[in-house]
């Protein structure tokens, strides 16, 4: 007996109902990357490993899906070499290729490789799957899309600006209400220096970053774990509940960091991107938000992030400035700033929240019932036509009973149908159906196409 079918642990097949929905989700964030001058680039689904090791820490190394080399592959190991399974050694040489982990690595390899062809600043879009060898669980996945756009060769602010344009503008297409936050590096620097452990920055804000999953108490508990003081803790105290308008917010962290060198830079860039954010009106709510961290190790200047007003689902949106993107591939300081929208999660928000379109659908619009020769010369045509008018339709293949035809276009969720039999054609006219309300209505070719536009 053959073994029944299946897919690898941690992919997913997805139907043409769920694809027309998450296109939906793609080409919404598409064509506002486009809008803001972004060209669209893709890179191999495999890059070499020597592209991809040590880029993403070791734990991140562990997930690199490799592949093997094609051929031989055991060829250059000896015998001796595979009894000691040093799997370390073996993997260098069985496999040369893995598939990439990311889209900034590639985006980066692309950037250094390209440099000489490419006008700076550079703006790129990437709408790619990613694999990670990561343990499957609800939500994570080991083949998953990311949605990026980034650009690269510029310090300006206004590149922030339009980020967060970007940002309000996808969700207001998507008709999800959300709230952007927005922080800055030097900032939180500039808060660790002041309370007088600049060198533990990274685990003051991985602490901090926990605030909304664990609460105050518990943040306290975790700084307390990696050596922060009392004293200290009570001076960080006004900051982590620092609230009011952005300007209160501001006149406060100006007393608080205004003397350190890295604080009083943040401070400038934030006030800027305000200010340049105070021109504009935006449909969602925008606030500087000091416990947000998002991976401190690679950000250097601004931090966003996107969470759902509607409901409880965690980071839809992140990203922010990186002062140094290249320079794991030999070209320095080509600074850059970029946004990654989580289109799975983003998927999950819209159809709990069953804000997908009616019109978001696969298939046809339109079907033809097919009653035999005759009939389907007299629809032939007619069918043509309403495909050059830019509308879905499709005849159903064989003279079928008419159950049958109906039954399929139910299952496909096809709004309307055409009948044309004998009185039909005398008349020249076809009868379309609306299959929800079952309305019927005579008309005329021209007729017809303007009903179903």
């Amino acid at each position: 007996m053959a073994n029944k079918p299946s897919i690898p642990k941690g992919t997913r097949d997805f139907s043409p109902e769920i694809l027309a929905k998450r296109n939906y989700i793609f080409d919404t964030i598409k064509d506002v990357f486009k809008k803001f001058s972004y060209k669209q680039l893709e890179t191999p689904a495999m890059e070499n490993l020597s592209t991809l090791t040590g880029k993403y820490g070791e734990e991140g190394d562990k997930l690199l899906f490799k592949i093997l080399n094609s051929g031989d592959f055991l060829k250059k190991v000896s015998d001796e070499e595979l009894q000691k399974r040093n799997t370390v050694k073996l993997i260098n040489k069985v496999s040369e290729k893995g598939l990439r982990y990311d889209l900034t690595v590639p985006f980066a390899r692309y950037v250094v490789q390209h440099q000489n062809e490419i006008t700076f600043p550079f703006k790129r879009f990437q709408i790619q799957p990613v694999w990670r060898a990561d343990r499957p669980q609800k939500g994570r996945y080991r083949e998953f899309y990311q949605c990026d756009a980034d650009i690269v060769g510029s310090n300006s602010l206004i590149n922030e600006l339009e980020i967060v344009q970007m940002i309000d503008e996808v969700f207001t297409k998507l008709n999800l209400k959300v709230t952007i936050k927005i922080n800055n590096r030097k900032l939180l620097a500039g808060i660790a220096e002041r309370i007088g452990y600049p060198e533990k920055l990274i685990d003051i804000t991985v602490a901090i970053d926990k605030m909304d999953k664990i609460g105050l108490e518990k943040v306290y508990e975790e700084l307390k774990l990696v050596g922060i003081s009392e004293d200290a803790i009570q001076l960080l105290e006004p900051i982590l509940n620092l609230g009011g308008s952005f300007k209160d917010q501001l006149q406060c962290l100006e007393r608080f960091i205004g003397e350190t060198e890295t604080g009083v830079e943040g401070i400038v860039e934030i006030e800027k991107l305000f200010s340049y954010l105070d021109m504009f009106k935006f449909n969602n709510n925008i606030q500087l938000d000091l416990t947000l961290a998002r991976g401190l190790n690679y950000y250097t200047g601004a931090i966003f992030e996107v969470v759902s007003d509607e409901m409880q689902m965690g980071s839809i949106c992140g990203g922010g400035r990186y002062d140094d993107l290249t320079g794991i591939f030999g070209l320095k300081d080509v600074s850059g700033v970029g946004i990654s929208f989580g289109a799975d999660r983003i998927y999950d928000v819209i159809e709990n929240l069953n804000r997908f379109p009616s019109d978001t659908r696969a298939g046809a619009k339109v079907m033809f019932v097919n009653f035999g020769e005759k009939e389907e010369k007299y629809c032939l045509p007619m069918l043509q036509k309403l495909r050059a008018n830019g509308i879905n339709a499709e005849i159903f293949p064989d003279a079928s009973k008419m159950k049958k035809q109906m039954k399929y276009a139910n299952s496909n969720k096809i709004p309307y149908v055409v009948l044309a039999g004998d009185n039909e054609i005398a008349e020249n006219k076809f009868t379309l159906k609306n299959m929800q309300s079952g309305e019927q209505q005579l008309l005329t070719a021209d007729e017809m196409i303007d009903a179903l536009l």
